[in-house]
């Protein structure tokens, strides 16, 4: 499914604050097809990870005040029961048209602004509760990590790589990583133009 759509990384990490902040979509991240078990039942679910800036909230590190990250993996469904249509449509701050609904193109949300419900769970650790329109007249801070978007049906080895280790473990569990890098094999594998070059005399036109 990719691109259109009908915990990162483990270690110690400051949690983001609870709280209702301005925010920008920085990074999309096609997971593929995964493996899930809910009270023993199991299902596949394509999937991807959405990552916010939040742009006022600042956080220290060894490298000086950082903006905070937070993040949600979504099923990659526009289904009206979904919570990635749901979030999307309060994001926009309209549902979707019947057009809309055959293909949206995610793509369309990275670096967009809007506003981000942080919430925290039973173990105190903070997740995103929602994701709302920004107010009318208000404007969000560009974005001060570098926009990131990989999609497996249009796979980027160099995209890749630059994931962290835990999200490319979740990746590579998908069938189709399996595919895509497949296909890069077979393309790096083809004789290359100039190995033909000998040829060129017997080739009459």
């Amino acid at each position: 499914m990719g691109r259109y759509a009908q915990d990162p990384g483990g270690g110690d990490f400051q949690q983001a604050p609870v709280g209702t902040h301005v925010a920008r979509c920085i990074k999309l991240i096609d997971l593929g097809t995964q493996r899930n078990e809910y009270l023993g039942e199991v299902s596949m679910r394509n999937q991807i990870l959405v990552m916010w800036e939040l742009c006022n909230e600042m956080m220290e590190t060894d490298n000086g005040a950082k903006p905070f990250i937070v993040s949600k993996f979504y099923t990659n469904s526009l289904n009206e029961k979904a919570s990635l249509r749901l979030h999307l449509a309060q994001w926009r701050g309209r549902d979707f048209t019947e057009a809309e609904l055959s293909k949206f193109d995610l793509q369309s949300i990275l670096g967009a602004a809007c506003m981000i419900s942080v919430i925290a769970d039973e173990k105190g650790k903070s997740r995103v509760g929602g994701v709302m329109k920004m107010p009318k007249g208000q404007v969000a801070p560009e974005p001060q990590n570098p926009k990131l978007a990989f999609w497996l049906d249009e796979f980027r080895p160099e995209v890749f790589e630059g994931l962290s280790d835990g999200i490319k473990k979740i990746i590579q569990k998908s069938p189709e990583y399996a595919e895509a890098t497949e296909v890069v094999d077979r393309q790096e594998k083809l004789p290359k133009r100039g190995h033909f070059e000998d040829m060129a005399d017997d080739i009459p036109f």
